[in-house]
């Protein structure tokens, strides 16, 4: 898909030009760490264009389900799908995601181009791309020293980042 394509699909859903500018930055980071590891470079930057989607109906945790949602009703490929759906944090597992609200489902991304997302998102801040070590440390302030998040995402790091 083309990226004014993905775009008009943000426009479309209702995304207001902030979220459509942290998607294309998203992206942008996404493409890089996509040539890197040879991944599918098209799937990766369409889904990381598409990835806060939901982001038209909510602002919670659960824009990711939402999101994969919309996606699916737009007919998009199930692998887009599931990268909007996988793309919070470094993953939530079904047991957190059931504390969050969410449906009681594995959230974790598990195929590379599903980890590149996430983990884009992860660094890009607004259009600013942040550290790793910033991340962290504001993950912290907001869950605590010792979530499992922050050691699902420190492994992602090192996965992506060898």
């Amino acid at each position: 898909m083309k990226k004014e394509d993905a775009v008009n699909l943000l426009r479309k859903a209702g995304c207001s030009p902030r979220v459509i500018d942290h998607c294309v930055a998203v992206a942008e980071f996404a493409g890089e760490l996509a040539r890197r590891h040879d991944a599918d470079y098209d799937l990766v930057t369409t889904a990381a264009l598409l990835h806060d989607i939901g982001r038209a109906k909510t602002h919670g945790i659960d824009h990711a389900v939402v999101g994969a949602e919309i996606a699916r009703n737009f007919g998009l490929d199930e692998k887009i799908a599931k990268i909007i759906e996988r793309h919070v944090g470094a993953g939530i597992p079904a047991d957190e995601a059931r504390k969050l609200g969410l449906p009681k489902k594995d959230y974790v991304p598990k195929t590379l181009e599903e980890k590149i997302v996430a983990h884009a998102d992860n660094l890009v801040m607004g259009t600013k791309k942040a550290s790793i070590d910033g991340v962290i440390k504001n993950m912290q302030k907001t869950l605590g020293k010792s979530h499992p998040a922050i050691q699902r995402m420190k492994k992602l790091h090192a996965e992506l980042y060898q």
